[in-house]
């Protein structure tokens, strides 16, 4: 039986790659969009939303066009992101592993430029690249683009809306004027449209489904709740989905912070992903989220970009973005390769509007959702729990030795007493945080909202004021690579205090100030007197004219007092774990381990437009 790949025209050592990949037969777009590129005599535009396979329609064809015995660059495929550029350049090499003498280099900001110079040099046929760290290598005259013959353009309505059409102006000079250019994206705003005529003669253009509309396998939600009730909302519906496997979209890098320091605190498995983090911290983020380490990924809508992440279960968008077209790109991190997926907005009455203009564009309709009530979390709670231990594997040979004492244990208490023992060690868990939860649903034609937007704690639950914390400063900051999530795992882990007991963290250069619970802070100070960092002693002290060291006769002078964090307290601190949550809330389970003192350097600023 002839393999359905091959009967587009690929090559057997290809065909034999991708079966090895598990790829039996192509996808929409790869079968319409490969022959086409096959013939290597037209320009190309193919529209079609994330997760549809467009990096094998484009990348099997180059494959099968370009002359693997140069060592020129023959194809410059340019996108928008470091995670994209790395995804695409894995794909085609995996794809080529049986081609011999076939070369790709994943050319992007936040690595080695030299490491990078040097695979250049050493001959290359594919060059995957984003727009920044290849204007910085045509800048150094490293890289002859004279025999290019195909250009790609990926994702392209996202690197316009990224502002780096200037960029592939400028680098799109440097390739022949014969050159044929292929370009892929899932919306087609008229930005993309201009890029069409202005470098394309007579594209031939395919679309998969009608433009700019969403995956069919995804299903649209939104909830309207008061805007101080959208962090009681984001953890109401991830409590609700107890396997959630989710993306969570934020506007800013420090929302991104914020939400997932709070999340951690309140012991949720998340973690952020953001411009600023160095590639080595992106990569152990993301590397996390691919091994399901980690239940929830807060993003920005750039740092997202390119994650290809299979069985994502949910995408929230925790705020809706600037443009409508980029919600496109972020449903599409759900639902993919065939797979039904959930996107849910968290809105305020005023943002209903917004959700009617996605509808227009996406053509698909939103369901109005209500938050689940508290009595609604626990019973989906417990049979989730119950379902989790009908189904779990018993490994009978280790456990046997131990069931003659458990049977001792439980000989005077029936199984129904057993059972309702067993559930309730998670069930009380949720009943305890739920008992009085009030109901966050907001009346969706509800005017003018004043809820304070940085009172995101759910009403009835515990809060504190000013007076009820410490502010402490601590000898470590930013300059020592110290993100506030990885202070908070750093003061939790080595003072023995929960999350829950933390409050603010200003995060300064040689220094920060971090404020705890007033009944917390002598228990703290006696747990730091011996903690070091990089060899030198870690000093905590009260904050104010009259600061009291953790170590004796110790004291710090001339020391500078930070303003306050912008972010406001997060109040509903949760009593428990949860489906594959950390136990206690303890902060410090989702960073790495600070107990002996030592982590890896951060100094990578992270994705700017001019060095991506």
């Amino acid at each position: 039986m002839i393999n359905p790949f091959s009967k587009l025209g690929i090559s057997d050592d290809v065909v034999s790659a991708v079966k090895e990949l598990g790829f039996e037969n192509p996808t929409p777009i790869q079968e319409q969009a490969i022959p086409v590129l096959l013939e290597g005599s037209n320009d190309f535009v193919g529209l079609a939303q994330t997760g549809t396979g467009k990096t094998a329609a484009f990348g099997l064809p180059l494959l099968e066009l370009i002359d693997f015995r140069s060592n020129k660059p023959q194809a410059l495929i340019l996108c928008p992101t470091r995670e994209l550029c790395l995804q695409i350049a894995n794909d085609i090499k995996n794809f080529s592993k049986n081609t011999p003498n076939a070369h790709v280099v994943a050319v992007y900001g936040g690595a080695n430029i030299m490491q990078q110079l040097r695979e250049i040099r050493n001959g290359v046929q594919i060059v995957v690249a984003t727009p920044g760290r290849m204007l910085d290598i045509i800048g150094r005259k490293a890289i002859d683009f004279s025999a290019v013959k195909y250009v790609v353009l990926d994702e392209a309505d996202e690197m316009l809306n990224m502002g780096f059409q200037e960029d592939i102006n400028d680098i799109l000079s440097t390739t022949p004027d014969d050159k044929k250019t292929w370009l892929f994206s899932a919306t087609m705003p008229p930005e993309v449209r201009r890029i069409a005529r202005n470098y394309m003669e007579n594209p031939v253009e395919l679309t998969m489904g009608t433009k700019n509309t969403g995956n069919v396998n995804i299903e649209h939600e939104y909830y309207v709740v008061r805007a101080r009730d959208k962090y009681a909302a984001l953890k109401r519906i991830v409590d609700f989905n107890p396997e959630i496997f989710a993306v969570v979209f934020c506007k800013t890098k420090l929302d991104t912070q914020d939400v997932a320091e709070h999340l951690i605190k309140d012991g949720y498995n998340a973690d952020s992903l953001h411009g600023d983090l160095s590639q080595q911290q992106r990569d152990k983020v993301m590397q996390r989220f691919r091994d399901r380490n980690m239940q929830l990924l807060i993003a920005t809508d750039v740092a997202a970009r390119g994650i290809d992440v299979n069985n994502v279960t949910h995408v929230i968008n925790y705020s809706l973005p600037d443009e409508i077209e980029s919600y496109t790109h972020r449903s599409g991190r759900t639902g993919r390769a065939g797979k039904t997926g959930i996107s849910i907005c968290i809105v305020n009455s005023k943002e209903i509007g917004k959700i009617r203009q996605i509808e227009k564009i996406i053509g698909k309709q939103f369901t109005k959702a209500e938050l689940p009530t508290g009595f609604d979390v626990c019973e989906k709670q417990l049979f989730a729990l119950v379902h989790k231990v009908h189904n779990v594997e018993v490994n009978t040979d280790q456990i046997d030795q131990y069931i003659p004492r458990i049977m001792d244990e439980f000989a005077e208490l029936s199984k129904e007493e057993v059972i309702k023992r067993f559930a309730s060690l998670e069930f009380n868990r949720f009943l305890d945080y739920y008992s009085k939860a009030p109901d966050l649903n907001a009346p969706a034609d509800e005017r003018g909202e004043r809820g304070d937007r940085r009172d995101r704690g759910e009403r009835g639950s515990r809060s504190f004021s000013n007076s009820d914390y410490t502010r402490l400063f601590i000898n470590v900051g930013s300059v020592d690579d110290f993100t506030r999530g990885d202070l908070l795992g750093f003061v939790c882990n080595n003072g023995k205090i929960s999350g829950k007991t933390v409050g603010k963290i200003d995060l300064k250069g040689v220094y920060s100030f971090i404020e705890v619970e007033n009944d917390t802070v002598d228990a703290l100070f006696s747990n730091f007197r011996d903690v070091k960092f990089n060899g030198r002693e870690v000093r905590i002290e009260r904050s104010g004219d009259a600061p009291v060291s953790n170590r004796d006769g110790g004291r710090r002078e001339g020391r500078r007092d930070g303003g306050e964090r912008r972010s406001g307290g997060y109040g509903g601190d949760r009593r428990g774990g949860g489906s594959g949550r950390r136990e206690g809330g303890n902060s410090g389970g989702g960073f790495r381990d600070f107990s002996n003192g030592r982590r890896e350097g951060r100094r990578d600023g992270g994705e700017r437009r001019r060095r991506s």
